[in-house]
């Protein structure tokens, strides 16, 4: 079976900046990766004074686990984009180099950017939650 994602922004609703409102998956499984973390092979914090040298490494890990199960950007079904900052210009550069990213295609699905007060490692400014509908 073929996986049928369809994505809906109602025009009741805001337009957004690329996401849409609602994502309906009819699909047999789907995968909920772990938060990915700029966390680089050797074990430690990539740019831990760059958030978009975070980005970068975050969304590098993503493609990973996603092609771990046979997945890619478009087979995602919900992201959460967790970024520690209160700042709005930080989100938007963050959402900015995410979509810019070979991600990028992950974010046209129903999605959240939040500010966060504190992440899981130290010097940590960035981690990204997805799940995706798995191809059959």
């Amino acid at each position: 079976m073929t996986e049928k994602i369809t994505r809906i922004n109602p025009e009741q609703l805001h337009a957004t900046p690329g996401y849409h409102h609602i994502t309906v998956v009819e699909a047999g499984r789907t995968a909920h990766l772990a938060g990915q973390c700029p966390i680089g092979p050797d074990g430690d914090i990539v740019g831990p004074d760059s958030v978009l040298e975070q980005v970068d490494q975050v969304a590098a890990n993503a493609l990973v686990a996603l092609a771990a199960v046979n997945a890619e950007p478009h087979h995602v079904v919900r992201s959460v984009i967790y970024v520690k900052s209160d700042d709005r210009a930080t989100l938007a550069a963050v959402w900015s180099r995410l979509n810019a990213s070979a991600l990028g295609p992950a974010f046209t699905t129903a999605s959240t950017l939040l500010g966060v007060a504190q992440l899981g490692y130290a010097g940590q400014l960035v981690e990204v939650d997805l799940t995706a509908a798995l191809p059959g």
